[in-house]
């Protein structure tokens, strides 16, 4: 019996939150709290007499520290599940540190100003050091651990699908599969049509600005990075068919290539259409895409922050959406000296979605995992002192989770690999 802050109550948000509901025996209480608390209210009014948990909401605003310091001392939580936006991540963090509480979140930081000279200083710093250039990565986070080892706190990063589940996927291959794990190939295909000429399944601003940018993977110890979308393979994907997709940056190759010893290759596919192509090419060209305030009738407006505005909200998608996702990693590594080569992967179906929570797949693949996450932290299932990725935890209870809210999973021994 745990009681849990959600904080957010976007299309992610509202998937966990109607599986927390779902899970009252871990989470007896929550208490959802958002800057537009009309949306909690309005997701409370749905929920309660459908489950035993008992629902509360708050207004909150997660980029000021205080307000959310006094939410948690007032609410007293067992624990933090962030699901607003990467850019809170650590506001949240640092409340939570001020009230000794664990936190839960499924995306690493990244700032939203990436024009502010401290900041700018640092990632430049960064990307001579590192060698990939993207906006965002863990360092931020894991710079938190020994405080929170010190407060006697988890933090679990990236509870999300990807990263998330294919990090709990790496570490459940490494645990029963293979002595040792050297290539991972982490494919993330939306087979799924929403039947808008353009639209994001997920938050535009931060959607675009991940798809926009130079791709990179890790091999031999380092980042090679690459243009943006310069890397193309096709793959044949289980119940959704051959699609086409791209090498991106993404940030669970950051964590992983520090916590899998010896992998020599990570590299992570996305599919995309052409005609998502090319309006993101069109949009880039014309600067929609730019994160820098522009002036515009007296007023500073964000590109990119305009455009949002004008896209089909991610959460409205799930009544049009049809089709299906699938996500999964492919690894080859050795096994008694031999070598071998699994695919562990969910297909997911967004009107199966829709009808459970009134959500397409892509939210429901990050709200999932966020419960689960949240779960086994709240339980004490998953409970060690200091800052941790997903992939750091016994990925067994979460795996057995997986297949009992809704995101069941496949072991192919015998897959097709990707070039």
């Amino acid at each position: 019996m745990g009681r849990l802050l959600i904080i957010g109550c976007g299309g992610v948000a509202g998937v966990a939150i109607h599986k927390c509901c779902q899970n009252s025996k871990t989470f007896s209480e929550i208490c959802i709290a958002s800057r537009t608390k009309e949306k909690c209210d309005a997701l409370k009014e749905k929920l309660q007499g459908t489950t035993d948990t008992v629902i509360t909401t708050a207004k909150v605003d997660a980029d000021n520290v205080d307000e959310l310091i006094a939410l948690i001392r007032d609410y007293k939580p067992d624990a933090v599940l962030n699901v607003a936006l990467p850019y809170q991540d650590l506001t949240i963090m640092d409340a939570c540190l001020a009230c000794k509480v664990d936190y839960i979140d499924t995306a690493n930081y990244e700032p939203e100003d990436t024009d502010d000279p401290a900041w700018r200083a640092i990632y430049e710093k960064r990307c001579k050091e590192a060698g990939f250039t993207a906006y965002f990565d863990y360092s931020w986070q894991w710079a938190y651990q020994k405080r929170f080892t010190d407060a006697g706190i988890t933090a679990l990063l990236g509870s999300g699908f990807d990263p998330g589940v294919t990090s709990v996927f790496t570490a459940y291959a490494l645990k029963h599969y293979f002595d040792e794990i050297e290539y991972i190939d982490i494919l993330d295909c939306n087979g799924g049509d929403h039947g808008y000429p353009f639209a994001t399944n997920f938050n535009p601003e931060i959607n675009l600005r991940e798809v926009s940018a130079n791709g990179s993977y890790w091999e031999d110890g380092h980042w090679v990075e690459t243009k943006p979308m310069e890397i193309k393979r096709e793959y044949n994907f289980p119940q959704v068919g051959e699609k086409d997709m791209y090498l991106l940056h993404h940030e669970e190759i950051e964590s992983l290539a520090k916590n899998v010893p010896g992998v020599k290759r990570i590299r992570f596919f996305m599919t995309f259409g052409q005609s998502y192509l090319t309006h993101m090419q069109c949009l880039e060209d014309v600067g929609m895409l730019s994160t820098s305030p522009i002036q515009y009738e007296g007023r500073e407006i964000v590109p990119i922050q305009f455009l949002k505005a004008l896209l089909p909200d991610p959460a409205s998608l799930g009544p049009r959406t049809v089709g299906k996702t699938n996500i999964g990693c492919i690894f080859t590594g050795k096994k008694d000296g031999k070598e071998k080569t699994i695919y562990i992967y969910n297909v997911c179906d967004h009107q199966e979605c829709y009808r459970e929570v009134g959500s397409q797949a892509i939210s429901y693949t990050t709200g999932v995992p966020a419960m689960i996450g949240a779960a086994l932290v709240v339980d004490k299932v998953w409970d060690k002192d200091g800052v941790f990725n997903i992939e750091e935890f016994d990925p067994d209870p979460f795996m057995d989770m997986l297949n009992q809210y809704g995101l069941p999973w496949v072991v192919d021994e015998n897959p097709k690999t990707v070039a």
